[in-house]
This record gives structure tokens, sequence and C-alpha cells, in this order.
């Protein structure tokens, strides 16, 4: 299979500098039509829409919706004859299995993988903690993504890699010189699987009430301290590597001697008495 066409799609929004980077890095080899949200969709999952506005937009259209409902829309009508999904190039890195379910660059591919097209969902590690967010990126950062979707779109389908995968899971240092190679240096490769350290906890203020969510794992990646092992996505990043995860759709299911006499002892079960309720009737 050749791939002509692709469908470009993001959750940070349209307008955003990883979005144009792998815009860029695409166009020269191939028909790329975006169909990503008008507004910042981050962490929405594969939240999806009844109905969603689409404008038009010079690189393709902008939609009022999530990445699910941009991928829906676009293989669903404005872009049918897409031969693959690319979505990112997102603004801080998607890793671990805790994260796929949340991230809407993660989230397209895995729409794209239910209509049955190829899908890389690209982001860029940032270092520093959890005030990542706070960077104002340049178009060099994304050097390394830019560079390692490009390739993947360019022979991973002909390598049969999607005859095995539904989707792929990239994520690439930032091209800083630090946390990897500068622009014009490639950064090595390492097929990974999803990290399952899990350091999300929650932290009460008794002042006000609220309760706030942290997610440890960025200060101990800013500090080397991550005990993932080898083989693993975070692992592969805080190091310097590009992590490609080549992950499936639907989520696994396992039939299991307990749940199956559980639901033989139920339907053996006889039907209790109803309760009457409080007002006698």
């Amino acid at each position: 299979m050749s791939v002509d066409r692709i469908l470009l799609t993001n959750d940070d929004g349209i307008e955003t500098v990883g979005f144009r980077a792998l815009y860029d890095a695409l166009t020269p080899a191939y028909d790329v039509v975006a169909v990503a949200p008008a507004a910042d969709q981050s962490a929405v999952g594969r939240s999806i829409s009844q109905d969603v506005v689409v404008h038009d937009h010079d690189l393709g259209y902008a939609v009022e919706g999530t990445p699910a409902d941009c991928v829906v829309a676009g293989l669903g009508e404005l872009v049918p004859d897409a031969d693959a999904v690319v979505s990112g190039c997102n603004k801080g890195a998607n890793l671990g299995e805790y994260v796929l379910g949340r991230s809407g660059t993660v989230s397209a591919a895995v729409e794209a993988a239910f209509f049955e097209v190829p899908a890389i969902a690209t982001s860029m590690y940032v270092p520093g903690g959890d005030d990542w967010w706070e960077l104002e990126p340049d178009p060099e950062h994304f050097a390394h993504a830019a560079a390692v979707t490009r390739y993947l779109v360019d022979h991973a389908i002909d390598a049969g890699v999607f005859d095995h995968a539904d989707y792929l899971n990239v994520n690439a240092p930032m091209a800083d010189g630090e946390s990897g190679p500068p622009p014009g240096e490639r950064a090595a490769i390492a097929v990974t699987e999803p990290s399952t350290l899990y350091e999300m906890d929650a932290e009460w203020d008794a002042d006000t009430g609220d309760i706030t969510l942290h997610d440890r794992i960025w200060d101990r990646m800013r500090t080397g301290d991550v005990p993932d092992p080898e083989g693993t996505d975070r692992r592969a990043i805080v190091e310097g590597r590009v992590s490609i995860s080549p992950l499936s759709v639907p989520h696994a299911s396992e039939h299991h001697e307990a749940l199956d006499g559980l639901a033989e002892a139920y339907s053996a079960e006889t039907d209790p008495e109803p309760v009457a309720d409080a007002g006698g009737n």
C-alpha cells in the first residue's frame, strides 16, 4: 500500500508550532489535509461530539471539536480517501499506560485504527518537571519529532509494520542539544512498550478545601530518577532516544475461571423476593 494522502490532526490546535512542524515535514512528499481542532483540546481523550462546526483553513479544515471528532469527521466525510492519519506534534510527551487514554493526540490515532487506517501519534518530550507547558517552542525544537514521523510515513507501511500494530505512539526528545541531539543530528530510535509506572497522587488543602492532583513522575524525570526498565517508553526518552511503541486496539479481553464461575452461579440463583417500597405500594 502506498501513501498519497494524509489526514493531519492534533490536540493542541491547528495554529500551533508543533502542528506546523509536521505539516511542513510531510507536504514535500504527500498531499496533507489538516483536520484539526480550532482551539486547544489537550487531555480530552476520546471524547466525542454529536455535531461539530467546520471552518475552511489554509491548511485544510479547523474543527470546533475534539481530536476524535476530527478523525471521524475527516475519515467519514472530509478526507475519506486518506491513506494514513498523523496526529501531532504534541508539545509534551505522552508516556506510560495511564496516559494513553487521556491524551487527545494518542486518541486521534486510536480513532483512526477503528477505521482501519494506519496512524501515528507524535509527541515531543519537554524536560523540566511538571511546568513543561510554559515552554514557548521554537520550530527547531520539533526537528527530531518531524524527522522520525516523516521516516515512518515513508517506510512503515511498506515494511509491514501495520500488519502487526494498529498505531504507533511516538515520543521524540526536544532538539535542544541537551535532552536530545541538536537539529541536524539524528536521535536513535528505541522500539518500546508503555511504562506501567504510576505516580499520580492528591493533596488536600485544608484552607481552601481544594484537592490538587500531582503527577510526580515529571519531577523524577527532571532529576533522572526514573525506575522504568530498559525497553519502556519513558526510559528511552529520558536517555535522549526516540520512543516508538507499536500498539493495538481494542482493549484486550481474557476469560477468567473466577469470573466464569460467578456468572454461572448468578444464573443458577433463584430471584429474590421484591422488596416493598416505603410507600406500601
